[in-house]
């Protein structure tokens, strides 16, 4: 869909402008921020990334980057590998990996919640609407779980993910399977089913999480790396916990469509598990985790079109593909840096080779 001109924009908020306009058969509320934005997405998906991508197949005399579908497949896993890593960074050097499974299997319910009402009840709402109320009221509870648990914040995440699994399988059985074939495209994630729609959601929710990130990146580091002195500092400390987990619910809630909910949570960690082997700052680490990630999503795309398997199980077994290189690549360097050095640098004169055990002291 072809963009507004100029004229045609100061038009829209006329009194004597119409309310619809009709381009290429399809209707635009001007009225509507969220129609015009919606319009904006289309004319940017179709107009400026899809010329893009046509171009760039016929270029390379590669036909599937010509397919709708397949465009906004790519268009999709590059927002996950920047939304992944991004948030999944913060969580990693937290130490709540388990986080982010948690809440995709509690999105897991939350779809299954739309889809039970859907059938029980002749509703039509969105799973993935079901999925993000209950994967942010599912987040603020694991959070005020993990403040209060201390210790036992694994118990806690687990105690909620096993139950979120639990509702899940309940509430699909409780239809006789009814709902079972709707389900599968999220347990599993699938290219063919990612429609403009859940695109537009993705790309909304990586403006989102990108700019909230930036804007809070300072205290949200300080709260990472060290709570106590971000306490000191007079940093909200709760305020941007919750923050960081309702981010994690949004990103998973985003990503389910493609990836899936058993896997989503992969790309929120295995990305940032590769970049920490060779990161020396924070801001580095994040970098280098969306690049890792950036190529997996691509490579794992790739490959489920090319051979016909889950798009999902493609990218994490890209990721970790990543991560085994960079730790076998890391291992092969040090060790040969440390075989260089001299042997009286190595090992200070006057030091015997015997393993010095440790004992109780002396007697006397």
């Amino acid at each position: 869909m072809p963009l507004p001109r100029p004229t045609a924009l100061i038009n829209m908020f006329s009194p004597t402008t119409t309310d619809m306009i009709t381009d290429s058969g399809s209707q635009l509320a001007l009225q509507s921020p969220s129609g015009w934005l919606w319009g904006f997405f289309e004319w940017f998906l179709i107009d400026v990334y899809g010329t893009a991508m046509n171009l760039l197949s016929a270029v390379l005399g590669v036909r599937m980057l010509g397919y709708p579908y397949m465009q906004r497949a790519y268009l999709a896993a590059l927002c996950i590998g920047v939304i992944g890593p991004l948030v999944g960074t913060f969580l990693v050097h937290r130490q709540l990996s388990m986080l982010a499974d948690t809440l995709a299997h509690t999105a897991f319910a939350g779809v299954a919640v739309g889809l039970f009402l859907n059938a029980t009840l002749s509703l039509s709402l969105s799973p993935l609407l079901t999925a993000i109320v209950v994967a942010v009221g599912t987040a603020l509870l694991v959070e005020l779980l993990i403040e209060y648990a201390g210790a036992y914040s694994d118990t806690s995440l687990a105690i909620v993910l096993t139950g979120g699994f639990a509702l899940g399988s309940v509430l699909i059985t409780a239809t006789d399977g009814g709902i079972a074939v709707g389900i599968d495209a999220y347990l599993f994630g699938s290219l063919s089913t990612v429609s403009k729609t859940n695109v537009g959601l993705l790309v909304g929710m990586s403006l989102l999480v990108g700019t909230l990130v930036t804007v809070a990146y300072r205290p949200l580091l300080y709260v990472t790396v060290d709570a106590t002195a971000a306490r000191a500092a007079r940093i909200n400390v709760s305020l941007y916990k919750r923050l960081m987990v309702v981010l994690t619910a949004l990103v998973v809630v985003s990503a389910m469509q493609i990836m899936g909910v058993i896997l989503v949570a992969a790309m929120l960690v295995v990305p940032v598990a590769a970049a920490a082997l060779v990161a020396r700052s924070f801001k580095q680490s994040i970098l280098l985790a969306i690049l890792a990630a950036e190529f997996a999503t691509i490579a794992g795309v790739t490959v489920a079109y090319t051979y016909g398997v889950a798009a999902g199980g493609s990218i994490v077994l890209a990721a970790i593909g990543v991560y085994a290189t960079v730790l076998v690549t890391t291992e092969l360097t040090t060790t040969s840096i440390i075989g260089r050095i001299p042997t009286q640098i190595r090992r200070p004169a006057g030091r015997s080779d015997r393993t010095i055990k440790a004992d109780g002291g002396d007697e006397k």
